[in-house]
Parts: C-alpha cells; structure tokens; sequence
C-alpha cells in the first residue's frame, strides 16, 4: 500500500495517523505503520536512490521507532511532504467547519458511488444483453431503472444526507473529548 500510495504522491495517507502532526508525533507507531516506510524504503533503494549501507541504517531504525514521530525524518528526502490532510486531522480537534466539509465530501463520494454503478450496471447488461440476446426483451433497462433510482435517490437527498452525516461526526466528536477526558481524570 505504502508503495501504491507514494507513486500516487500520497504516502501520508496511508498511515491511520499522520506522523507528520506534531499533536501526534507522541503516539506509539504500529507495525503496519513501519511497514509504509519499509515499502519506501525498499522502493527507493530499488529505484537507486538509496545505496546498500543507506537503505540498512534506515531500514534500522524503522524497525527500532517507537512512535510517529521518528518516521517521517527516516523518508523525508525520498517522497513528497504535502500539507497535513484535512481528513487525517483528529475529529475531536476538528471545528464545525471542518465536520460540515467532511460531511459534504462524505455525501460527494455516496454521489459518486451511484452515479458509477448506475454507469456500471449500464455497461455489463446492455453489453450481456447485446452478445447474448440482441432483439429480444430488452431487460437491462430494469436494472438501469433501479440504478438511476439510487442516483436520483442520493443527490435529492444532499442536505437531509449532510445533515445526518454532521450528527454523526459530532455524536463521534463528543465520543473522542469524552474518552480524552477520562485518559486525563485518570492518568492524573
């Protein structure tokens, strides 16, 4: 993944956290966050830009991290350091700005979702339908009804959709400041 993710010019992303926060540079990192680095790592000393001696000092101290934040130094000349990405910004920090923005790329995406599968079920069938039973009953439109229902379905519910999906990243919100509070109450 983390192979797939730097080529696209998104490694960050695929780390549940992003190591670069210095709010989160203190938590312990997981194996499948060292193995985003390891790919890098590996990726890079294949590509050439790292030599032998390089890619085992780094590859080292990958295995012996702890937490977050001594990752990124370890591939900061290797991949692309982008500005924090808004999603990867924890949702107890996050304004009512920032959750109505989450919410209306959330309800963009369930958009995106149908309006593909309407696309998808358009191809297969007329295709199914062309190769196996041209002039007869023409069935795909059924299913391209039912497809353009949920199309219809998900962009005529945009605000009621938003709306939902704020209430529920601010019930999960107040979830994340309730456990915060009881980690503070009893490490004090």
């Amino acid at each position: 993944m983390g192979a797939v993710a730097e080529r696209s010019g998104d490694l960050w992303a695929s780390f549940q956290h992003d190591p670069r926060d210095p709010a989160l540079a203190g938590l312990r990192a997981s194996d499948a966050d060292r193995d985003v680095v390891q790919g890098v790592l590996s990726e890079a000393f294949a590509d050439g830009r790292l030599d032998r001696l390089e890619h085992d000092e780094r590859a080292s101290a990958t295995l012996q991290a702890r937490t977050l934040g001594e990752l990124p130094p370890l591939v900061a000349d290797l991949v692309p350091d982008r500005p924090l990405l808004p999603a990867k910004v924890p949702l107890a920090a996050a304004t009512p700005a920032e959750i109505q923005v989450r919410a209306v790329q959330k309800w963009r995406s369930d958009r995106r979702e149908a309006v593909m599968g309407f696309l998808g079920s358009l191809l297969v069938t007329w295709t199914i339908w062309a190769f196996f039973m041209p002039g007869g009953f023409p069935w795909p439109l059924i299913v391209n009804a039912f497809a353009l229902m949920n199309v219809v379905r998900v962009v005529a519910a945009k605000d009621e959709a938003i709306s939902s999906e704020v209430r529920r990243l601010e019930r999960k919100r107040a979830k994340e400041l309730e456990s915060r509070a009881k980690k503070k109450q009893s490490g004090s």
